[in-house]
């Protein structure tokens, strides 16, 4: 008698199906690493190793950041403790120091030059944010629109804000002349007489703040430019096909696009306000009569005059809570939708 094919094989010891090879189906993997089925290894042992890797990868770019986070901390924080202990002292330039509590503080409240100079700052800054930023928004929707030379005008207009702020309030200066001033000379061509810019009351901030603004706005216009090309070219082009106008589109289209950079550019120009001194110092030297003697040209004549730096430090630390107000402010009025 002739044996057929499935006589002449043996079956397997696992009892699993002729010529199949390895444990029988269900059977549970076993060796190193667990692998399981096509050969994949466990998912509990690949996400350990990937939790080791990024500890790893975190350790490694702390080591990378580490000696410029000291810099920054030793740099940083180091001053801003040292104010703090500062204002809470009668320190004088011998090292001498005496505790006296809030009692620099309350001598501030009792100060009528300190009211005097956080009013001058004030509107200093009410003048100076708006005809900053305006100035910025205008030029940036300008170059955004122009694209003949564009890169050459955005290096242009950029450059007052590469320019020392000592030379550009010494250009001013001249340009505010009474006698010889090239504005007051434009003037004249009208048939307008002499205006002594610096020498009025009324117009000394606004002179100064506009000499400011022309310094600083090349900033501000770069970062709104960035906003404005960030703006998807689609939703201007939809509201065109609805028919709106170039200032409706800019009104309700490209306004609230804006508003998160917006945000950020009039709280940037909002602390430099708040903190002008160069300008003043340089162009007016703080008159005439006070009438440009800011909030930091009162911290500097306190600790740099008169060595006063408790006094000075407590100057300083109102300062900060005057911006940080001034900000929470912003954020509650403008940004609130911008997360």
């Amino acid at each position: 008698m002739r044996k057929t094919a499935t006589d002449e094989v043996a079956p397997d010891e696992g009892g699993g199906p002729p010529g199949a090879s390895g444990p029988p189906p269900g059977a549970e993997a076993t060796g190193p690493g667990k692998r399981s089925g096509g050969g994949r290894p466990a998912p509990g042992a690949a996400g350990a190793r990937s939790r080791i890797l990024r500890r790893r990868e975190a350790l490694a770019g702390l080591a990378f950041v580490a000696p410029m986070l000291a810099l920054f901390i030793v740099f940083r924080f180091g001053p801003t403790l040292g104010a703090v202990f500062l204002s809470v002292t009668d320190y004088r330039l011998s090292g001498e120091w005496t505790f006296i509590g809030a009692g620099n503080y309350t001598r501030l409240l009792g100060d009528d030059l300190f009211w005097e100079s956080l009013g001058v700052t004030a509107v200093y800054t009410v003048l100076y944010v708006p005809m900053t930023v305006a100035l910025a928004l205008g030029t940036a929707v300008l170059l955004h629109r122009t694209l003949w030379l564009r890169g050459f005008f955005r290096g242009l207009f950029f450059l007052p804000y590469v320019t020392s702020i000592v030379l550009a309030a010494v250009i001013w200066k001249w340009i505010y002349e009474v006698q010889d001033g090239l504005l007051n000379a434009s003037l004249g061509v009208l048939g307008i007489g002499p205006v002594d810019f610096l020498g009025s009351e009324s117009l000394v901030l606004p002179s100064i703040a506009a000499a400011s603004a022309w310094k600083g706005f090349g900033y501000s216009m770069l970062i709104l430019l960035a906003g404005l090309q960030s703006i998807p070219r689609e939703v201007t082009e939809a509201a065109t096909i609805d028919g709106a106008s170039g200032w409706q589109r800019f009104r309700w289209v490209t306004l609230p696009l804006l508003r998160p950079v917006l945000f950020f550019v009039l709280v940037i120009e909002a602390i430099l306000g708040f903190q002008v001194f160069d300008a003043m110092y340089v162009m007016t030297a703080g008159g005439p009569v006070r009438a440009s003697y800011s909030l930091v040209y009162f911290l500097y004549d306190a600790g740099f005059k008169f060595f006063d730096f408790g006094y000075a430090s407590a100057v300083g630390l109102v300062l900060f809570l005057v911006v940080l107000v001034f900000s929470l402010v912003q954020r509650r009025l403008i940004g609130r939708d911008t997360d």
